[in-house]
């Protein structure tokens, strides 16, 4: 009998999500060859790398997007000196029919929408080309795994590395942000430990107000 694999083996090895495999099952491009006795998906090694095949043969990247973001909306007057920046990029370069997506949102939140929706688009080799002013623009960091993650999906990024398109105020507002985020976590445990006190203090009185009700029958 032919070797299968479950959902996570299979996305793996055909480098997408869980989600992107059940997304295409819904689509009809990936139907799982069988089901386990508990219901689950299960992919034959034959059929993952028939897909494979075709995925690459009839499936190679053909859009190229340019990516522009600012961590907030007083930063917009960026946005757009990013984003024309750029279009001087592609001018130069004689590229037709360039996606231009902006984005509003810090470089350390990775549930941006439009981000997200760009990573998927990767992910399903639609990508051939990603264009940024700065890899910061993209994200904060970890830009070494993104990079992977578009090579191995066909994607070139293209990365000008202007570093006047790198404001130093966000970079500064990220590193608030972070330091926020763990001064919130300190707080946390101190209200915690605060509460945790409060809590045995109230127990120790509420058993010594029994013990005085109840004396024991020794006393």
């Amino acid at each position: 009998m032919e070797n299968t694999l479950s959902t996570g083996k299979a996305a793996k090895l055909l480098g997408v999500s869980v989600k992107t495999l059940q997304r295409w099952e819904r689509e009809g491009r990936l139907i799982p060859a069988a089901r386990s006795p508990s219901n689950r998906r299960l992919y034959t090694e034959r059929q993952l790398r028939e897909f494979i095949g075709l995925r690459y043969a009839g499936g190679m990247p053909t859009r190229i997007v340019a990516y522009c973001r600012v961590s907030s909306a007083a930063q917009k007057p960026d946005l757009i000196n990013q984003r024309r920046v750029l279009e001087e990029f592609v001018v130069a370069r004689g590229l037709a029919n360039v996606e231009f997506i902006e984005e509003v949102g810090g470089g350390l939140n990775f549930k941006r929408k439009r981000f997200l929706e760009l990573m998927d688009a990767i992910g399903r080799r639609e990508i051939k080309m990603l264009i940024l002013a700065h890899r910061d623009r993209l994200t904060r960091f970890g830009f070494e795994w993104f990079e992977h993650f578009a090579k191995i999906n066909g994607c070139e990024l293209l990365v000008l590395n202007q570093e006047r398109l790198s404001p130093e105020q966000e970079m500064v507002q990220d590193l608030m942000t972070i330091v926020h985020c763990f001064s919130s976590r300190l707080y946390g445990l101190r209200n915690y430990r605060k509460k945790l006190d409060e809590a045995l203090k109230k127990d120790v009185a509420h058993d010594a107000q029994n013990q005085d009700r109840h004396p024991s029958a020794d006393e």
